[in-house]
């Protein structure tokens, strides 16, 4: 072993120098040059830092630089992400997305064209006229339908969703449910009114008839007794029918 080699290193280094840092790495770390202004550092990690990518051989492991537009990526020629102003496409770095793509500045990627759906149209509806469905010949009827895909942002824009159309009808008159109603109420109530006023009668009746009976006992008790006029054929006096 060299004078400056050492083996009895730290941070994951099988041999290292007090110049350069690790010179190889223990079994399944992955060995990277690290520069520190003009001096480039050898180090031992468990995973390649962001900007590289990793490579196993028999007798080292190593972090490999991705190209210079990539952030992150899995072998030096697939990306996986790329750094800023640039679009990710098949594992490459675009600035511009190729024809039938758009550009995703969410996921900084180039993603299909997507295009507006809708769904089918519903049924006419029924012809109306300010609400009502009688009392008009001629109305409006309507349809509608949903958007069940929205659009990208170069996709192609969503159609309306309703539509209307003149509409006869055979004109009828209107039911007034609003006054039958109220007039079923009003007879309800007076209804109810006039029970109540027959029930208020007939209590007063029974009240009154009750008082005067009371009235009628209580006369009865007071009012002295008269006494029987006697007889008039038992005061008269026997008459002498001898002579």
């Amino acid at each position: 072993v060299h004078p400056n080699v050492s083996q009895g290193c730290q941070g994951g280094c099988a041999t290292c120098s007090d110049y350069n840092g690790c010179l190889s790495c223990k079994p399944r770390l992955f060995f990277v040059l690290e520069r520190i202004g003009m001096k480039q550092i050898g180090v031992c990690l468990s995973s390649c830092p962001s900007g590289y990518y990793g490579t196993r051989y028999p007798d080292i492991n190593k972090c490999a630089k991705c190209k210079a537009d990539c952030e992150t990526c899995f072998t030096r020629n697939f990306c996986t992400k790329c750094k800023s102003g640039f679009y990710l496409y098949s594992g490459k770095c675009l600035e511009k997305c190729p024809d039938g793509l758009e550009a995703n500045n969410h996921t900084m990627e180039c993603t299909s064209i997507v295009h507006c759906e809708a769904s089918e149209w519903s049924p006419w509806s029924p012809c109306t006229k300010k609400g009502k469905t009688c009392g008009f010949k001629k109305g409006n009827e309507v349809r509608v339908r949903e958007i069940v895909q929205h659009p990208s942002a170069r996709g192609n824009p969503c159609p309306a969703t309703s539509e209307s159309r003149k509409c006869i009808v055979q004109r009828k008159r209107c039911q007034k449910e609003g006054k039958g109603k109220k007039n079923r109420e009003e007879k309800r109530k007076k209804s109810n009114k006039d029970e109540s006023k027959e029930t208020r009668q007939e209590s007063k009746g029974r009240a009154v008839r009750r008082q005067n009976r009371e009235q009628r006992e209580n006369n009865h008790k007071t009012q002295p007794k008269k006494r029987k006029a006697p007889n008039k054929e038992q005061n008269l006096a026997p008459i002498d029918t001898a002579h």
